[in-house]
């Protein structure tokens, strides 16, 4: 869901090691409801410099935001209003998101982020009418103020605070009444304030960070998807979709990440995403730092094992990325499986592009059209086997998909990378 997130933090960021590059191998199929092993996360060439304490395609993400591996701990609250009373049970609105939210996250990271959700069943009735909160998209939480999401999150602390040890958790949930406000697919007021303490501090001495509030309903078969996007916030991701008045004209993602489009199918984390979040394992990078022609085997980012990565690094900054995508759990709406190519950009901000994905056949209508939840022309971006792609020095030869579904790749770079940018 296209959300406006308000991200900041205090921690200086940290300087990039530079470690030989990641070799490409093979990684066993994880066992369902199994933890996988230790992923990594990005380093060496090819890990994008961190210039910004808000969420980025940096590979360092500051300090304040949650984990986004192993074991994640998230506490749900639910709210209501006097002129928005739920109307149905907080069992009922939590079974609209869990299970689902924690098996997508652990089909995604292949087993690798552990998320635990502790409900508290029962609706925490504000003490004004939801209409005087002024709740509308680009909400702060204003301190200063007595409206807005500090003025929720007070009232809901000051329900929970004695019960709660916010010590415990990683993240906070605030699934609002469904009723409350306009439906998702008239006004987007769904937000993540992610990084950064937001005033608010509990009596275990925990600030308040890293909050989720889910407004109204997706629509969609996977409608929970809007909280893996926000929590995705707090993990350091930002949004990819153009923000402001050019937010509606072009999509530079589309539905191969659920940080563009979370509306609709169902749709995976593109591969890049993955290595920062740490879900990747060892082997599964192949860093293309040097120049000269590399060929390299790319499995589906839908199905566990293989490598699922390769960088080629541009600048300190920009990196172009190439991924393998094909219909799988997570993949409903792939039309066109193939490589997936795209520029990832660690200085441009959320909602600017910071990544902006090839589109293989410029000027289609796509391949899963009538859908309005799904930008139809970037459907049909992947490149298949005998197309190339000549961008920034780096040409891209995708040259056959194999029996077992992998797609092997020429990669030729002409020039080292230039790290003075």
């Amino acid at each position: 869901m296209k959300t406006l997130v308000i991200a900041v933090t205090i921690a200086a960021v940290l300087a990039l090691a530079a470690p030989a590059p990641n070799r490409a191998g093979k990684q066993s199929p994880v066992a369902p409801g199994a933890p996988a092993g230790p992923g990594v996360r990005p380093y060496g060439p090819c890990a994008l410099r961190t210039l910004s304490r808000d969420v980025s395609e940096g590979a360092r993400t500051p300090r304040g935001f949650a984990p986004s591996s192993g074991r994640v701990r998230a506490i749900t609250f639910f709210i209501d209003f006097p002129d928005a009373p739920a109307r149905i049970s907080p069992r009922k609105r939590y079974a609209e998101f869990f299970p689902a939210v924690a098996d997508y996250f652990r089909a995604s990271s292949y087993g690798r982020l552990d998320y635990r959700s502790t409900p508290v069943p029962r609706w925490i009735r504000m003490s004004r009418p939801y209409r005087s909160y002024g709740i509308t998209r680009g909400t702060t939480f204003d301190p200063a103020r007595n409206d807005g999401y500090h003025a929720i999150a007070r009232e809901i602390l000051d329900a929970v605070d004695e019960d709660v040890d916010f010590r415990r958790y990683d993240l906070i949930n605030v699934l609002a009444a469904p009723n409350a406000g306009p439906p998702a697919t008239r006004d987007v007021r769904s937000v993540t304030f992610a990084g950064a303490p937001t005033g608010l501090e509990t009596d275990d001495g925990v600030d308040i960070q890293n909050v989720s509030f889910i407004w109204s309903r997706q629509t969609g078969d996977s409608p929970f998807r809007v909280l893996n996007h926000e929590n995705a916030h707090s993990f350091g991701l930002p949004d990819l979709y153009y923000g402001g008045r050019a937010r509606a004209a072009h999509t530079p993602v589309g539905h191969w990440d659920l940080m563009d489009e979370d509306w609709g199918p169902s749709n995976d984390f593109m591969a890049w995403h993955k290595w920062k979040l740490g879900w990747l394992g060892p082997g599964q990078v192949h860093c293309l730092a040097r120049p000269g022609t590399r060929t390299v085997t790319l499995t589906p980012t839908s199905a566990p094992g293989g490598a699922k990565l390769a960088v080629v690094p541009l600048t300190r900054t920009r990196a172009i990325t190439l991924e393998a995508r094909a219909p799988g759990r997570l993949d409903h709406a792939v039309c066109r499986p193939g490589i997936v190519v795209s520029t990832i950009a660690s200085d441009l901000s959320s909602g600017s592009g910071p990544v902006r994905t090839a589109d293989a056949t410029p000027g289609s209508r796509g391949c899963h059209r009538g859908d309005p939840n799904v930008a139809a022309d970037m459907t049909d971006a992947a490149y298949r086997p005998g197309q190339s792609l000549t961008t920034a020095g780096v040409t891209i030869d995708v040259l056959e998909r194999t029996p077992s579904g992998a797609y092997r790749v020429a990669v030729t770079r002409t020039r080292p990378p230039a790290h003075h940018a």
